[in-house]
């Protein structure tokens, strides 16, 4: 039914925020899910991006847990615009370790990294400007440029061998640079959302000889989503001196979040960290960073960052959160392997995946095929190009009905059965 024109008349709204659609996509579907399976059926929800036992129950700490259970009282005061400087210091060392981009970082506290990466948005692009990201991205990143003003721009992620598309970005930040005269290029590794992919040793060294090139031509910035690290293969970390040789070349982001690393969903604990050579270069970042702290969420959450602080720089804690994360990969890691393997035996066309919570299926009828996916108990979200399917919420025994149910769905959407 047609809006009533004198509705729209006598709201308050702007005309913008009018039309914004309702719920998110994801929390929509999760729901779905989720009061199908109290009703009594069998439901696979790959939905969420929250990690879950083999019992469906999600997984937590307990180091963590019990640390904001004994939390003393001045947490519950307001913590420091920019956030406190355990914290901060824990986040710069866990991000860098000790070296070249630690001793040249700041830090401001963020809610989660969504908050990080709109910190970023609104200090790196100027209002009309898109950001640049990979083809297939974390939806949010849109919503977050829009409502700030900026837009999205992409580049296709993967070349014809299925290995990273080095020449894509390159042409698309020259376009950008020529255009907008600047580029922020959100980089989600490792275990990118929504495809599981980890760039590798070799092309980080071309990602960085693409980025020194465009550097030398007008402003860039790169900011690396890192909400996966803690779930990602040991060869992740070669991304470090790679970076490091950036510094002083272009500004270096970091979108830091306790979400996943420490099981704090609830908790919005984040951070966007900045690395520059230049002294004056951080004055100038520390400060317009914190600028849109007091702007949009003014304080973070005190509790959270006291805890989470506790752990980064407490040797002791610090093992003991790492010892705990590691039960926690071991479920995980089976069910990577459970899926590559039955991905091979039903033919899914999925990118390299070698862990972290989410894979994808590479399809053009995405919409189709997870409604047909939907109508026998399989929940996936449909993206442009792609099924985006997590792992991490879905138990291991059910791997493999994940795996048929939606090839099943994209050869049905292929031959022309969803018609």
């Amino acid at each position: 039914m047609a809006p009533d024109p004198m509705d729209i008349l006598n709201t308050g709204l702007t005309r913008e925020a009018s039309d914004r659609p309702g719920d998110d996509p994801i929390f929509a579907l999760d729901g779905e899910a989720r009061r199908r399976a109290a009703a009594g059926e069998h439901i696979v929800n790959a939905t969420l991006g929250a990690l879950h036992d083999e019992s469906g129950a999600l997984s937590t700490l307990p180091t963590v847990v019990d640390l904001l259970a004994h939390a003393p009282s001045a947490c519950y005061g307001y913590a420091p615009i920019v956030g406190s400087a355990e914290f901060l210091e824990g986040v710069r060392r866990d991000a860098f370790g000790a070296g070249a981009l630690f001793d040249s970082s700041i830090a401001v506290a963020t809610p989660g990294g969504t908050g990080a990466c709109y910190a970023a948005v609104v200090n790196f692009l100027e209002r009309g400007q898109n950001l640049l990201t990979t083809d297939l991205y974390w939806s949010p990143y849109g919503i977050l440029a829009q409502h700030a003003g900026r837009g999205v721009e992409t580049f296709a992620m993967f070349d014809a061998e299925g290995g990273f598309n080095t020449p894509a970005l390159a042409e698309a930040i020259d376009g950008q640079l020529a255009q907008q005269g600047r580029c922020l290029l959100f980089l989600n590794t490792p275990c990118h959302n929504p495809t599981g992919y980890t760039l590798d040793d070799a092309e980080w060294g071309r990602l960085v000889e693409v980025l020194l090139a465009a550097a030398a031509k007008g402003p860039v910035t790169l900011l690396l989503d890192h909400a996966y690290a803690a779930f990602a293969p040991e060869s992740a970390a070669a991304w470090v001196p790679h970076v490091e040789r950036l510094l002083g070349k272009l500004s270096v982001l970091l979108a830091w979040t306790a979400s996943k690393s420490l099981a704090l969903y609830g908790g919005r604990v984040g951070a966007l960290i900045a690395a520059h050579s230049g002294a004056e270069e951080r004055r100038r970042l520390f400060n317009a960073l914190g600028y849109t702290c007091r702007g949009t969420w003014s304080n973070g959450n005190h509790l959270g960052q006291w805890a989470v602080g506790r752990v980064l720089n407490d040797e002791r804690l610090r093992s003991q959160v790492a010892a705990e994360r590691a039960e926690l990969f071991g479920p995980l890691d089976a069910r990577v392997v459970a899926f590559n393997a039955a991905a091979q035996q039903f033919g899914l066309e999925t990118p390299r995946y070698e862990g972290g919570f989410f894979v994808c299926a590479f399809t053009g009828a995405a919409k189709e095929a997870a409604a047909l996916a939907r109508e026998q108990g399989v929940f996936v979200v449909p993206l442009q190009g792609a099924l985006r399917l997590a792992l991490c919420s879905t138990k291991l025994e059910d791997v493999p009905r994940l795996v048929e149910v939606v090839a099943g769905a994209l050869t049905a959407v292929a031959s022309g059965a969803a018609r």
